[in-house]
C-alpha cells in the first residue's frame, strides 16, 4: 500500500517551539502510515506539484505573512482535498492580515489572560462518540487559555468557560471553542487552541486528541 504523504511546515516565532512541538507528533504520523516531509520555509505553499501529492499538512508557524502566491498555494491545495491540522497559535495566530487564509481556517486568536490559568476543557457531549475525542472525558490543563472570533459552521469538540471579568459581558457560563473541526472544499481542517508549550502537548489527553486530529485531518 502507498504511504500516506505528510508536510509539517513550521517556523515563526520561537517561543512556541515549533520543531520541538512537531517533532512530538512524527511517530504518530509514522505510526499511521505516513511518510513525513518537513519544510521551513512558507514558499513551500508555491509548490504545486508537491502539495497536489500531499494528503496532510501539518502547520505550526506563528506570526509573520504570507504572500499572496503563497497563501493562494495552500487554499488552493486544501479546497482540492488536502487537510489541514494544527494547534494553538500556530494556526489561529498567524498570518491575521490575510482574511482569505482566516476564513478558512475558521478563527482567529484575540486574547488570553497574562497568567497560565487552570482550566476545564468540556468534551461536548453531542460530539463525544467522534473518533478525535471519543474515550477522552472532559479534563483540566494548565496554560494559557485562548480568546477567540470562531466561524458558527465549525464543528466544536470542545469548550471552556472564560472568565468575562476582564470586560466581556453576559453568561459566563458560554463555552469559548477549545477544538474544532471544519471542511474546506475536500479538505478537512482540524484546530485545537492547547500547545503553548511542549509540556501541554505531552499531557496524555491533548496529546491523544491532537495525534487523533492530525490523522483524522488528512485525506
Amino acid at each position: 500500500m502507498t504511504a500516506r504523504r505528510a508536510l509539517v511546515v513550521r517556523g515563526g516565532w520561537e517561543g512556541h517551539a515549533p520543531v520541538e512541538t512537531t517533532e512530538l507528533f512524527r511517530p504518530a504520523l509514522a505510526d499511521a502510515g505516513f511518510d513525513v516531509t518537513i519544510a521551513e520555509d512558507l514558499d513551500v505553499y508555491r509548490d504545486e506539484v508537491l502539495l497536489a501529492a500531499t494528503d496532510l499538512i501539518v502547520q505550526c508557524w506563528t506570526g509573520g505573512e504570507l504572500t499572496d502566491k503563497q497563501s493562494a498555494g495552500l487554499r488552493a491545495a486544501v479546497h482540492a482535498g488536502t487537510g489541514l491540522a494544527g494547534w494553538h497559535g500556530g494556526l489561529v495566530a498567524t498570518f491575521a492580515d490575510d482574511r482569505e487564509y482566516l476564513r478558512m481556517v475558521g478563527g482567529l486568536f484575540l486574547h488570553h489572560p497574562e497568567e497560565f490559568l487552570d482550566h476545564r476543557v468540556r468534551i461536548e457531549p453531542e460530539h463525544a462518540g467522534h473518533p478525535i475525542v471519543a474515550g477522552i472525558g472532559d479534563f483540566t490543563v494548565h496554560t494559557e487559555q485562548y480568546w477567540m472570533l470562531t466561524d458558527a459552521r465549525n464543528h466544536v469538540l470542545a469548550s471552556t468557560v472564560v472568565d468575562p471579568a476582564d470586560g466581556g459581558q453576559g453568561d459566563g457560563a458560554v463555552g469559548m471553542p477549545v477544538v474544532w473541526t471544519r471542511q474546506w472544499g475536500r479538505g478537512r481542517i482540524f484546530f485545537s487552541a492547547i500547545g503553548h508549550r511542549i509540556e501541554d502537548l505531552r499531557q496524555p489527553q491533548v496529546h491523544t486528541l491532537t495525534a487523533r486530529g492530525l490523522i483524522w485531518a488528512s485525506r
